[in-house]
């Protein structure tokens, strides 16, 4: 069982070898939902690792994406298919964290078993919609280079997919904060988790226009065709940067619609009592650096070029963390920090 004094030292050892940036960000989270969080997010690592492996063919992948599905969504784990899962998917990864993560996946699914049979309830769907997310990704996004771009044709194409991989992170988190934190016990759940998938939307919106250009790479546009279309572009002509002028339009329609999904997760940030302080940065550090992001993404000259990575300069995060933990994650400076970005952006 996970208890306040945070992770054991297996799973702390695991997140600072798969990802130092996600441990250094799990301090922050209250202790006593340490552990689940970081169990979730090595189960989500670890299939974003198999859809993600492209030395096996896709249709290879999403039966093996399946099957470790079906492990997450079980009461018990069958060990020898989870070992078959890790033999063949384990050896092809590149990266070292990868493969460590494929190979220690069964200690995942131990410390998964430690969590109470609630936090499991939330753990297990969580992994089947996110899973799901990455389905649309491998039987949409068929291609595999620029050659091959293939795109959401609709905005509710889009808007289903970035449920999928992170607005239901926004229900997970919701429902696992007011079973463990006593603070949020008034809050209505229903509600508060409708909230939390727009907050989830809005991060996964920022992704998708930091990386365009990488994504276009892969045959993946996750803008949609009819947006497109109405500036008279096509998917493939994204490739070109030239094209960028063009495609402005689309991309401010597309910040609008991610501030305006920000803009409800500064809602259910402001939402949790000042007190709880780990759980308000935890939720503030998230937008402000999303505002940030998409401040880069709309002054950007080479947003299409494929060698440019849009990225926050150190200096800025560790001025906007500085800024809220100076300030006790207080409700009025942080509101003033996004307000200040927001007018930039729309």
């Amino acid at each position: 069982m996970a208890t306040d004094h945070g992770p054991p030292p297996l799973l702390r050892d695991l997140l600072k070898r798969v990802s130092r940036l996600f441990y250094t960000t799990l301090v922050i989270v209250p202790p006593n939902v340490r552990h689940q969080v970081g169990v979730a997010y090595l189960l989500a690592r670890a299939a974003d690792t198999i859809a993600d492996t492209d030395l096996i063919e896709r249709p290879r992948r999403l039966e093996i994406l399946n099957r470790f599905q079906a492990q997450c969504a079980n009461e018990s784990v069958a060990w020898n298919e989870l070992r078959c899962i890790q033999q063949a998917v384990g050896p092809l990864q590149t990266d070292s964290a990868e493969r460590m993560l494929l190979e220690r996946l069964d200690e995942v699914f131990r410390l998964f078993l430690e969590c109470s049979p609630e936090d499991r309830r939330l753990i297990r769907k969580l992994m089947v919609t996110i899973t799901r997310g990455m389905e649309i990704d491998l039987r949409v996004f068929s291609g595999h280079n620029t050659s091959e771009v293939r795109a959401f044709q609709t905005v509710e194409e889009l808007d289903r997919y970035t449920y999928h991989v992170a607005g239901c992170v926004g229900e997970f988190w919701t429902a696992l904060m007011c079973a463990h934190r006593r603070a949020l016990a008034s809050w209505n759940v229903e509600h508060m988790a409708l909230v939390g998938v727009r907050f989830g939307k809005g991060l996964q919106l920022t992704n998708i226009l930091k990386d365009v250009a990488h994504d276009l790479q892969r045959g993946r546009c996750y803008v949609p065709a009819c947006m497109l279309a109405e500036e008279g572009l096509k998917p493939h002509d994204l490739l070109d940067p030239a094209n960028l002028a063009r495609f402005r339009p689309v991309m401010v329609r597309l910040v609008r619609l991610a501030v305006e999904h920000l803009d409800q997760g500064w809602l259910y940030t402001m939402a949790i009592p000042r007190y709880e302080t780990r759980l308000r940065l935890s939720c503030m550090w998230p937008i402000l650096s999303a505002g940030e992001s998409l401040k880069l993404v709309l002054k950007s000259p080479d947003l299409l070029h494929p060698t440019v990575k849009v990225k926050i300069p150190r200096r800025t995060v560790y001025q906007m963390m500085a800024l809220t933990t100076g300030t006790v994650a207080c409700g009025y400076a942080g509101t003033a920090y996004w307000g200040y970005l927001r007018k930039q952006l729309v």
